[in-house]
């Protein structure tokens, strides 16, 4: 018999939030916000989440029911990888059933993964309904060639039984595509996960873009896309001390600055 997820437990512990843990909170809100800002979000559907820092059994997700330019640090509701609510500063609203089922199948496969972000955007959506899935037709998305999971269509994602699959199927990569579904990216911080998010979803326009046209494809040889794949994995340019910094440390301090100039209450 298929196993289904209940919603959340209404009861709840109340623990201090952390100075890590508030760190987290206005970096997933910022999250949201640009998510939103980048023409990434669907109303109040869709969810990103952050492991909480210390806690493997812990992540945090959005109140279903706010708009993504609606969350805040402090509005964000913490769930154990059961299901169980442990804080929920809006008793009106609860999680969002796929999403708990989702995140808590990433989470819960890899401990290396601090942010999970799923979308359902136009360009995402179709790409996940193409035979050929994502093409290496340009450097954006050589970034992920050979490095793209694909998990096919099983219904809303609202069964437990299928969390194994999910965590499978992405395997160690950094993005999956949902067939016929979505998009989805991880990170082991929350700008990692925006930043491949965000990348996965401009390759996915552009390849759009490019099969409108309705002239042959010039397609890179394989040994060339997948050498930009290998250089791409880690951001190019390497920091003074010739080390690599991880995908979004660079991005992150100027994105929040943008959001600043517009509106600080993420940070509330």
């Amino acid at each position: 018999m298929t196993n289904r997820s209940t919603a959340p437990s209404a009861p709840q512990e109340t623990a201090a939030i952390t100075d890590a843990e508030r760190r987290t909170r206005i970096d997933l809100a910022a999250c949201y916000r640009l998510i939103d800002l980048f023409g990434m979000s669907d109303m109040i559907l869709n969810h990103i989440s952050a492991r909480v820092p210390g806690d493997d059994e812990h992540f945090l997700i959005n109140p279903f029911g706010m708009m993504y330019e609606e969350i805040t640090a402090s509005c964000l509701i913490k769930v154990d990888l059961a299901g169980k609510v442990i804080h929920n500063p809006n008793a009106q609203y609860t999680i969002n059933l796929p999403g708990y089922v989702i995140h808590s199948a990433i989470h819960g496969a890899r401990p290396d993964v601090a942010c999970v972000l799923h979308t359902h955007t136009p360009a995402g959506m179709a790409v996940s309904a193409l035979q050929c899935g994502l093409l290496p037709l340009n450097q954006t998305a050589m970034r992920f060639a050979g490095g793209v999971g694909y998990h096919d269509f099983e219904g809303v994602a609202v069964d437990v039984d299928e969390r194994q699959r999910l965590a499978a199927n992405l395997g160690s990569h950094d993005v999956m595509i949902l067939r016929n579904h979505g998009l989805l990216a991880i990170g082991r911080t929350v700008a990692e996960a925006f930043v491949n998010m965000q990348r996965l979803e401009r390759a996915c326009q552009t390849q759009l873009l490019t099969l409108s046209a309705g002239s042959p494809l010039h397609m890179p040889a394989p040994a060339v896309a997948e050498r930009a794949y290998q250089q791409l994995r880690h951001a190019p340019t390497p920091n003074p001390d010739g080390t690599h910094p991880p995908h979004g440390e660079r991005e992150w301090p100027a994105l929040l600055r943008m959001l600043d100039r517009r509106d600080t209450s993420y940070r509330d």
